[in-house]
């Protein structure tokens, strides 16, 4: 599970790259894999105190097993965030991409690369960490442009 802080100023608009990261959970139960994801980021969101939180929304996957699962975790996120009283953003992998890159079908190389740029980061993301600082970028902007609000 990719997790990333960013912090935003809507005026004038700023992004600011604060930590990214992997929660990696080895070959367990999975409901352990579950605590263990609900208990890091409830680290992350005790120490950081985020007032939102921004979230992949669920797609269908060629693997219904797979997706439910996904959405298991997903739900460990929502509930670490909403205990530590932080609202709740969701966000589809399309509406991600085209914030990022401009193109709702890039790929995860370009992903990475994007983020790395876009935060002048001085290394190059861990897809999954990656994957969180788009969708952290994308709630930023998101939050900046009333527009895109009610058009997603």
């Amino acid at each position: 599970t990719g997790y990333a802080l960013l912090e935003y100023q809507l005026r004038p608009f700023r992004i600011r790259y604060i930590d990214s990261g992997c929660i990696r959970t080895a070959e367990a139960v999975f409901s352990k894999r579950l605590q263990l994801i609900f208990r890091e980021l409830c680290l992350l969101v005790e120490q950081h105190h985020p007032r939102e939180v921004a979230i992949e929304q669920v797609f269908m996957a060629k693997n219904p097993s797979s997706a439910l699962k996904l959405g298991q975790a997903r739900g460990a996120a929502m509930v670490a965030a909403a205990k530590n009283g932080a609202d709740v953003f969701e966000y589809t992998a399309r509406q991600v991409k085209l914030a990022v890159v401009g193109y709702g079908a890039a790929e995860k190389k370009q992903m990475q690369t994007m983020m790395q740029r876009l935060l002048q980061l001085d290394f190059l993301p861990a897809t999954d960490a990656a994957d969180a600082l788009a969708i952290a970028w994308c709630h930023a902007h998101h939050q900046r442009n009333p527009i895109m609000r009610i058009a997603t």
